[in-house]
């Protein structure tokens, strides 16, 4: 049953990002003390340290182990699945440090793939040379190739994934820190940061 002075926090590998209804806000990992909220806190957590510290406060509850891993796969992350739960048809696409891509229908996950994030694909190709250190130019013509190089490095990165996502042929729904950016190419989507969130309150929802 859904607890209405609920917390709800999903825990990465630098922050606590917390949701109580109405807004949002981030602790830092090294610094914050779980210890220091006394309401109760639902959340979902990549972070192991973290997790051993959550697993002596009765007060945080991890829904993931309301989460049934049969529809999903056991290495999949927990902010994918929690994410993926939160649509009924469509691509999610969040865009963080990686770039998952997870496909829904009819409410079941039918699989996903994990493509580099932008700063890292970014970094990659000013290792192959200085001279391929650009930015991406994410309003560049996806249907004309290149004739210079900074739109070559921009086309051979976001062709390929605007050209997978899009080959599903069903809504698309943006979420994670660069979801604005790519926003630009899939200029239909959807961008929603809370999308987690209410993966969250749907799980909470049936327990």
């Amino acid at each position: 049953m859904e607890d209405s002075v609920m917390l709800l926090c999903d825990i990465g590998n630098t922050s606590y990002h917390f949701f109580d209804g109405e807004s949002e806000f981030k602790e830092s990992v090294t610094s914050f003390s779980p210890n220091s909220i006394k309401k109760k806190v639902y959340y979902i957590s990549v972070n192991s340290k973290v997790n051993e510290q959550l697993f002596e406060l009765e007060n945080w509850i991890n829904l993931a182990s309301f989460i049934s891993m049969e529809s999903f796969y056991e290495t999949m992350g927990i902010d994918r699945v929690v994410a993926s739960m939160a649509v009924a048809n469509g691509v999610v696409v969040d865009a963080g440090s990686a770039i998952t891509v997870d496909l829904i229908r009819d409410s079941v996950f039918v699989g996903g793939f994990i493509y580099p994030g932008i700063r890292a694909m970014s970094k990659c190709y000013k290792n192959i040379s200085p001279a391929l250190d650009y930015s991406f130019n994410f309003t560049l013509d996806l249907e004309s190739l290149p004739k210079n190089s900074q739109d070559a490095i921009s086309y051979g990165f976001l062709k390929t994934l605007h050209r997978e996502v899009t080959s599903y042929k069903l809504p698309i729904i943006l979420t994670g820190g660069d979801a604005k950016l790519l926003q630009k190419i899939f200029p239909q989507a959807e961008v929603d940061e809370k999308l987690i969130f209410s993966g969250m309150k749907k799980i909470i929802s049936i327990i």
